[in-house]
């Protein structure tokens, strides 16, 4: 080729021209950007800053957020039009892999020298992020990394703009609770987002009294087999209440697979954490199919016209960009996303950056770019100023506290026809409502298979058989037994059957026996209920005890035997018979009561009588021994003494009828001690045993040795037994002095040797008898009732009648009485308050009587004299006085001189003594006994009297008619007042 010639003008020529075309080039690039900022309204001088994204490019969730950070930007510079600075963002995808998203993160921070990174999208992504923004002062924001591992407490240059996993764990928990679901399942992808949330869970749910018994993780490249295998387990487990927290792919086909399998039916419940509910947004209609019923929460957004609006935009940027998606609602992570980007553009305004330099790494020889980065010169300032930032953003109120956005209310959807609509809400004033702002119930909700009624949460499954564990007996074979047959039998499976039968379901179990084969058991009966927290037995049935430290390992059902622990000891005759036995029918203070009503009796007898009843009168000595005589007499009714006073006849009909009780009842004592056995406990309490260091026999592998050590008994004093026999073996032969054990074995005991024992107590209070069953298990509240209905029914009473044989016998048990059967006074002291208050009322009625007979004679003769000397003198006239009645009384008797004829009248005699004024004995007649033939003298009449009678009736016979006597009148004695005055004058 030949070469041309190139002269020096030509090319000067050239280069002029090259010039004049940048300069140009130049002006004309000047003019736009200058028109560019004149129509945004910003000022030539404002500042780029410069702030990297890394999203996910393949997810819904990466191309929906980052449309709404598109927008932010441009609606945040329309509105800010004088700010000096804005943000310019650099885009990188991370293909959901951490090496990716790593090597982008360097990038961003090394070659754009960028100040902030918004993202990664997941929380696995960010771990590694967040550790070199700590490195770099590098701010690092995620909008959508949940996870609770990642924490700004931890990691100070991790801002997270989006709610906490573990705040939705308490609206979980909150509906769990609402519905009365005693246990649910977890089913999470087994990532650092799945398992980050699960403590949380836990947690919130045993504060409403659930249970989270087993968990379902399923890898995050779970294939179909694995998901199908992960869902037969699920669905041959009774527990149908399941949360479901994993990302959009892998959920979709765990719902598609549990449609396919029926498990999308009714009675299973399915809930969704708030990072999956939005699926059916992002899917349409193919992810509403498999998911009907389902029940989700998410973040309550406000409606406002600005978020409408939002929308409208939104929709027609992103399909624009997506022309073949169909997702029709931006999601609250892209609402999280647009304010992410206002937060952090107002934070950059308020920094005042300059410059967006990073400090030099003083290991600057090093050949890797990670050491090579340096440190941001504006990352702490801009951090600070992020956590500044407040204002009401897309998705609502934007507050971070700690380097994380503030939660608030939550709302509860349900996905019905083709998409979801809401139910309800959460708020932690309260709780699951169906407003917002005040209680109230949920709208109806539509569950899986299209039922409105809320599924129980929990199905017995049809393929599942019981192990129930049961225990080997030495003895005691009324409760539980295994026949040679192999079947088992006893009290215990009796119950338990007829408690599965009253269920509404039908609960398919097989029995297996606890023991070695040789008849014993293969523990205690603590390591037999612990094998079912072990998950070696389904359940365990027998006479097992509910006690409080074996309900740490299981539930119990409500016990259906009798409870409390009682002893069984020998008893005996303990009444000596001697020679004063015929004083215990009656206790001391009787004796006294009823020796002094005696006496009291007969002194208020004599003294109404005495007046006018010569039986009564006499020397004093005499008279006290009428009282006693008479009173005591009347024990047993030989008292002879004539009544003649209607007060004391009153007074003698209440006591006889006293006595009557009294005499009745020490005979009927007396007979009962001499012929009846007095049958005592040898012992009395279990102190007592304690205290004389006895033996105790216990029934061997329960658990009274704890019990026992726990009411300070020598653990060296206990023997185990196994059957009643070998009871009645040590207590008959004093190798034991009590035997203590629960009330149902020594009932059992007692029905076979009740005549030489008895039972003492309760001692102890257990529960009885319950059936032992996994923590938290369904079945429980089910058989609770099952067992309140049998109890109540009378096959409850044909199960006792079998257990305790239906033999009688001389009812001992509880007997603990120890004292005398003597009778005591307060049995009595109604009859001797009736008897003494009828003898006061006679006596104070007797003188009543007689003050008012004779109110003349007291009243004027008595004026003049002293108290003392009235007293005296009343005292006198009451105890000599004769009443008139008895005077006519004797006057109609007979005299001595008529009952014996003529021929046998006395002399009459004349006796010149002085009459005393106060004896009235001289003035009485003459009176013979009916027992005698001659007479005796009566009323103290002296032979000189009777003389002078005699012949004062010879000296005025008169007449011619033989046989006739005349007696003359002799005059009338003088009076007690006549004789009164004159003994004054």
């Amino acid at each position: 080729m030949k070469r041309i010639p190139i002269s020096p003008a030509l090319l000067l020529l050239l280069l002029l021209s090259l010039l004049l075309l940048s300069l140009v080039t130049w002006s004309q690039s000047a003019v736009v950007h200058a028109g560019d900022r004149s129509r945004r309204g910003e000022s030539a001088t404002s500042r780029v800053v410069d702030v990297g994204v890394i999203l996910d490019a393949k997810t819904w969730i990466g191309n929906v957020s980052w449309t709404c950070m598109q927008i932010a930007l441009e609606d945040f510079d329309k509105a800010h039009t004088g700010y000096g600075t804005r943000l310019s963002l650099h885009l990188r995808d991370s293909g959901g892999d951490v090496v990716t998203t790593a090597a982008a993160a360097v990038d961003l921070m090394k070659n754009v020298r960028v100040q902030a990174i918004i993202g990664p999208q997941t929380s696995t992504e960010a771990k590694f992020i967040v550790e070199l923004g700590n490195r770099t002062q590098v701010p690092i924001i995620s909008f959508s990394a949940k996870s609770t591992s990642l924490s700004s407490q931890q990691t100070p240059y991790f801002i997270r703009t989006a709610w906490n996993d573990s705040t939705q764990a308490k609206v979980i928990a909150s509906i769990v609770q609402t519905f009365g679901w005693r246990e649910v399942v977890p089913v999470y992808e087994d990532t650092d987002y799945g398992n980050a949330m699960i403590p949380y869970l836990i947690d919130a749910l045993q504060d409403v009294g659930a249970h989270m018994l087993h968990r379902c993780k399923i890898p995050l490249e779970a294939t179909d087999q694995e998901i199908i295998a992960t869902l037969l387990n699920l669905k041959y487990n009774w527990t149908r209440v399941f949360v479901v927290h994993m990302s959009y792919n892998l959920a979709f086909k765990f719902f598609k697979k549990a449609k396919d399998l029926g498990m999308m039916e009714y009675s299973y419940v399915w809930m969704t954490t708030y990072g999956l509910t939005d699926i059916v947004d992002l899917m349409g209609p193919p992810a509403a199919e498999v998911m009907q019923g389902v029940l989700g929460i998410k973040p309550y957004v406000r409606e406002t016209d600005k978020l409408r609006d939002f929308r409208v935009r939104w929709r027609k940027r992103y399909w624009q960009e997506n022309l073949n998606s169909s997702i029709t609602e931006p999601t609250v992570f892209g609402l999280w996303a647009y304010d992410t980007v206002w937060a952090l553009a107002i934070a950059v305004h308020n920094a005042r950056i300059t410059s967006s330099s990073f400090r030099n790494s003083d290991t600057s020889s090093s050949s890797t770019d990670l050491t090579r980065i340096g440190q941001s010169q504006t990352g702490e300032r801009l951090r600070e100023k992020m956590s500044e930032v407040n204002f009401s953003g897309m998705a609502g109120k934007f507050r971070l506290i700690e380097g994380q956005l503030q939660s608030g209310a939550f709302e509860i959807v349900n996905v019905v026809g083709k998409g979801k609509r809401r139910v309800g809400f959460w708020t932690s004033v309260h709780g699951v409502s169906r407003y917002i702002d005040r209680k109230g119930d949920l709208r109806v909700l539509v569950w899986p298979g299209g039922k409105t009624d809320a599924p129980k949460g929990w199905q017995w499954p049809t393929n599942r058989t019981l192990k129930i564990g049961v225990p080997a007996k030495r003895g005691f074979a009324e409760f539980v037994r295994q026949d040679p047959d192999g079947v088992f039998r006893g009290y215990c499976i009796d119950v338990f059957k007829a408690a599965l039968h009253e269920l509404p379901y039908n609960v398919s179990v097989t029995y297996v026996l606890y023991g070695d084969g040789h008849g014993n058991m293969n523990g205690t009966y603590d390591e037999l209920v612990y094998q079912v927290y072990l998950k070696n037995f389904d359940a365990v049935v027998g006479d097992i005890t509910i006690i409080a430290n074996r309900s740490l390992y299981v539930d119990f059902t409500l016990p259906y035997s009798e409870s409390g622990v009682s002893m069984v000891v020998p008893i005996k005759d303990q009444r000596r018979k001697d020679a004063w036995t015929f004083l215990k029918p009656l206790t001391a203070n009787l004796w006294l009561a009823t020796g002094a009503f005696f006496v009291y009796t007969g002194f208020v007898v004599w003294f109404i009588e005495h007046r006018s009843n010569e039986e009564f009168r006499g020397r004093p000595a005499q008279q006290l021994g009428s009282v006693f005589y008479f009173s005591f007499s009347t024990l047993v009714f030989a008292h002879r003494e004539r009544i003649v006073n209607n007060s004391s006849r009153f007074v003698m009909i209440i006591w006889v009828f006293v006595v009557l009780i009294l005499q009745q009842s020490y005979t009927a004592s007396l007979t009962s001690i001499l012929t009846v056995q007095q049958l005592q406990p040898t012992v009395t309490d279990l102190d007592q045993l304690i205290r004389s260091g006895s033996y105790i026999g216990y029934l061997n592998a329960s658990f009274m040795p704890g019990l026992l050590s726990r009411l300070n008994v020598d653990q060296s004093k206990l023997i185990a037994y196994d059957s009643p026999a070998e009871y009645n073996e040590g207590l008959s032969n004093g190798s034991v002095a009590a035997i203590i054990d629960e009330i149902p074995y020594l009932r059992v005991f007692l029905s076979n040797y009740s005549n030489n024992y008895t039972m003492i107590g309760p001692i102890a209070k257990v529960d009885g008898f319950g059936f032992a069953f996994p923590i938290g298990s369904p079945l429980v509240p089910d058989l609770n009732r099952a067992i309140l209905t049998v109890t109540e029914s009378k096959k409850m009473t044909e199960f006792e009648n079998t257990l305790y044989g239906n033999r009688t016998c001389s009812d001992n048990e509880d007997s603990t009485a120890t004292s005398s059967s003597s009778l005591t006074f307060n049995s009595f002291w109604g009859l001797f308050l009736i008897t003494g208050a009828s003898s006061v009322s006679a006596l104070i009625l007797s003188i009543i009587f007689f003050a008012l007979q004779h109110r003349c004679i007291l009243r004027d003769r008595y004026l003049e004299k002293s108290f003392l000397q009235r007293l005296a003198l009343f005292l006198k006239l009451y105890y000599e006085f004769e009443t008139s009645s008895q005077n006519r009384q004797k006057e109609e008797e007979p005299t001595v001189p008529q009952l014996l004829g003529a021929n046998n009248m006395a002399s009459p005699r004349v006796d010149n003594r002085p009459e005393s004024p106060l004896s009235f004995s001289n003035h009485t007649q003459r009176q013979f006994d009916s027992d005698s033939d001659l007479g005796t003298l009566t009323g103290g009449e002296s032979e000189a009297e009777a003389e002078a009678e005699a012949e004062a009736e010879v000296d005025t016979e008169g007449g011619d008619t033989p046989g006739r006597e005349i007696t003359s009148q002799v005059p009338d004695p003088p009076s007690f007042a006549d004789m009164l005055s004159e003994s004054d004058r």
